[in-house]
C-alpha cells in the first residue's frame, strides 16, 4: 500500500494520540483531522451508541453543522438508509455498497441532510470492544473528490483494531468502576478490618473490581511499581498470594458487611 507524505504523517499522528489518549469523547474529536487527512476527505462525524438507550450520543464533528446534528437527532435518524445497515456489517462500509447512489440521491436523507453539507461519498466504521459499541467514524467528501476506493477501505482497516482497543479501555475507565459510594464504603471497610492503608485498600477494591493493574495506576494516577507494592502489601495483609484469592476476600467481607446491615435493618 502506498501512502503519500500527507497520509504518512497524519497515520502517525493517529498513532500518537491512542497512545497518549487518556478521555475516549476527547481521543474522537482530537481524531477528526488526522482521520481527515488520511482519507483526503472532507467532513467527519463521530458518535457513540448507547444501546440501554437506543440512541446515539456524545457527538462530535468537523465540517458538520450542529444544527445538522441536531436535526438528524431529531428526524433524520428515523429515516437514514445507511447508518444501521452499516453499523450492522461492523467493519469499515463504503456508503454505496449499502445503497447505490442514484438510490440515495432519490432520498429525503440524501437531499435535505447530505446534500446541504456537501457530503457526497461516504465511509463509516463502528468500534466494537467484544460485543460494546464504543464509537464509530461517519467520514464523508466533496462530490467533486469522487467515491472512496478499496485503498481507502484498507486503510481505514489498518487503523480499525487499534482504535476500537484504545476506545474500549477508555470506555471501561469511564463506566467500569463501581459508583463513588460503594467504592468508599468498600475502601473504609477494608481499612478498618483487614488494616490495610488507605492505597491499598483502593488497590484491593480495584482488584476486586476485575481491574488489571495498568488500569489501577491511569485510575489511581501512579505508576505502575507502585500498584504492584501496595498489591503485595494487600496480599501479606490479606493472606492470599494471588488475585482471584485476594478478590474473593475483599468480596466476602463486603459480603458479610453488607449482611450484617441487613439483619440491623430487619431488626
Amino acid at each position: 500500500m502506498h501512502l503519500s507524505t500527507t497520509q504518512t504523517r497524519a497515520l502517525g499522528d493517529v498513532m500518537r494520540l491512542l497512545a497518549e489518549a487518556t478521555d475516549g469523547d476527547a481521543l474522537r474529536e482530537a481524531l477528526a483531522l488526522p482521520m481527515l487527512e488520511l482519507l483526503a476527505a472532507d467532513q467527519y462525524v463521530s458518535m457513540v451508541w448507547n444501546a440501554e438507550v437506543a440512541r446515539f450520543e456524545r457527538f462530535t464533528a468537523v465540517n458538520v453543522s450542529a444544527d445538522s446534528l441536531r436535526h438528524w437527532d431529531d428526524h433524520f435518524r428515523f429515516i437514514d438508509p445507511l447508518t444501521f445497515p452499516m453499523m450492522e456489517r461492523r467493519r469499515p462500509t463504503v456508503a454505496t455498497q449499502v445503497l447505490r447512489q442514484p438510490d440515495l440521491a432519490k432520498t429525503e436523507f440524501f437531499n435535505d441532510f447530505l446534500r446541504p453539507e456537501q457530503m457526497h461519498w461516504g465511509i463509516n466504521v463502528y468500534f466494537f470492544e467484544r460485543e460494546a459499541a464504543v464509537g464509530d467514524f461517519r467520514i464523508w467528501r466533496k462530490r467533486e473528490r469522487g467515491n472512496f476506493e478499496p485503498n481507502d477501505v484498507e486503510l481505514m482497516r489498518m487503523v480499525e483494531p487499534a482504535i476500537a482497543a484504545a476506545l474500549g479501555r477508555l470506555c471501561w475507565d469511564r463506566t467500569a468502576a463501581p459508583a463513588c459510594e460503594s467504592t468508599e464504603r468498600a475502601e473504609e471497610l477494608l481499612q478498618r478490618c483487614a488494616r490495610l492503608s488507605q492505597r491499598e485498600a483502593e488497590v484491593a477494591w480495584l482488584v476486586a473490581c476485575g481491574c488489571a493493574d495498568k488500569q489501577i495506576a491511569r485510575r489511581l494516577e501512579v505508576g505502575y511499581p507502585t500498584v504492584r507494592f501496595h498489591l503485595a502489601n494487600a496480599f501479606r495483609k490479606l493472606q492470599t498470594d494471588n488475585r482471584a484469592g485476594l478478590a474473593s476476600r475483599v468480596q466476602a467481607l463486603v459480603d458479610a458487611r453488607r449482611q450484617t446491615l441487613g439483619r440491623t435493618a430487619v431488626n
